[in-house]
């Protein structure tokens, strides 16, 4: 590999990890007190979107399927950073940079828990087609 190329897969495995903290601290701040009810729901949103084993658009799709990670995160990452108080997020941020620095956080439940969210959507819908399908209704 040549050093160009290295060079530019080391700035992308940098801005990945920049991201990773980012969700970290959404995370963080989430939990955080004194972050507003709409902010925490933003937070939420983007931490489990960005942890969940399943996408909008999958990633086998060419170009569509990561193109929704490489917007919709970033995107979410910058409306929560905007719409939490500042003096809080940089606290998360510290504190996720701090809790990286020393081993990144696993969240290997989160994902079972969106699957679990996930299986109850597709659940609900289903039951609904059928009960819409059934006849006398």
């Amino acid at each position: 590999m040549s050093d160009k190329s290295s060079s530019w897969l080391a700035r992308w495995k940098d801005k990945a990890e920049a991201l990773e903290a980012q969700v970290f601290a959404l995370y963080l701040a989430y939990r955080h007190p004194r972050t507003p009810w709409f902010a925490k729901a933003a937070a939420l949103a983007v931490a489990a979107y960005s942890l969940s084993p399943i996408d909008l658009i999958p990633d086998f799709i060419p170009v569509l399927g990561y193109l929704d990670d490489l917007l919709i995160v970033p995107l979410g990452v910058m409306l929560v950073v905007r719409l939490v108080p500042r003096d809080v997020m940089a606290e998360c941020q510290a504190r996720a940079a701090e809790v990286q620095a020393n081993g990144a956080p696993q969240f290997r439940w989160m994902g079972a828990v969106v699957a679990g969210l996930w299986a109850a959507v597709i659940l609900l819908v289903l039951a609904r087609i059928f009960e819409a399908l059934r006849p006398g209704s």
